[in-house]
């Protein structure tokens, strides 16, 4: 399914929300949007000097060091954020990047192996906040994914193959919010959603109001949803 989303209300104000990889352009521009909405901001990343910038630039928002390609690592880091903040409602996965090139032949084991960092990251933190996610009255889970898993390129197979098995990651995370609704016997208040992009260079405020716009519908309305974000014509 596709559709396109715009932030209209602010049905996020008071929930906690975590972006992993969020010192980026984007994860910066989600903080900001967020924030403006009344959400609580948890940016997690790799880098020291990166995440001061950001908490200097972004008044509010708390920052975690992390190596999210680590599931103990990982798993340490939830119970500080439970401890320090307290449970999470929402995740953002912005961990990515691109390697690519060269057709067939040119997809080297070493640009795999970097893209695979990605899908690992997306499991461990999934995995590590899917008590939280599921059982928040409003709880949300996306990832950034891209066009290319709908037409995948010789030259960036290994990038599009990664991409595709995040997404089939993210739509069994979003089965597993629909069975646990369904044996608590209860509406479903936990969403996993999709975002493809061809590029999120220029679209990274498009991308912020899209994901603050999950919160103002039901869960049920955004569960196993594929939202494309398209350059404005």
């Amino acid at each position: 399914m596709m559709t396109n989303t715009d932030a209209v209300d602010e049905g996020v104000r008071g929930h906690r929300v975590l972006l992993a990889g969020g010192t980026s352009a984007a994860g910066r521009a989600c903080a900001r949007a967020l924030s403006d909405a009344g959400a609580h901001v948890l940016i997690v990343g790799s880098d020291d000097d990166r995440l001061a910038a950001v908490s200097t630039e972004i008044p509010g928002v708390a920052v975690e060091r992390c190596d999210l390609t680590d599931g103990d690592a990982v798993d340490a880091l939830r119970d500080r954020v439970h401890a320090a903040h307290g449970r999470v409602d929402g995740i953002l996965h912005l961990v990515g990047g691109w390697r690519g090139g060269g057709g067939l032949a040119g997809q080297n084991d070493d640009d795999f192996a970097f893209l695979l960092r990605s899908l690992t990251a997306l499991r461990h933190v999934s995995r590590a906040f899917d008590d939280d996610i599921r059982t928040s009255d409003a709880g949300r889970l996306a990832i950034v994914s891209s066009m290319a898993v709908a037409r995948p390129l010789a030259g960036g197979a290994n990038y599009a193959a990664v991409k595709a098995a995040s997404e089939a990651w993210v739509r069994a995370v979003a089965q597993g919010y629909a069975t646990h609704a369904r044996h608590a016997g209860h509406e479903p208040s936990a969403a996993a959603v999709v975002f493809r992009v061809k590029s999120l260079d220029g679209l990274e405020d498009a991308l912020a109001a899209s994901f603050v716009a999950l919160w103002d519908d039901d869960a049920e309305a955004w569960n196993d949803v594929t939202i494309d974000i398209a350059t404005p014509v």
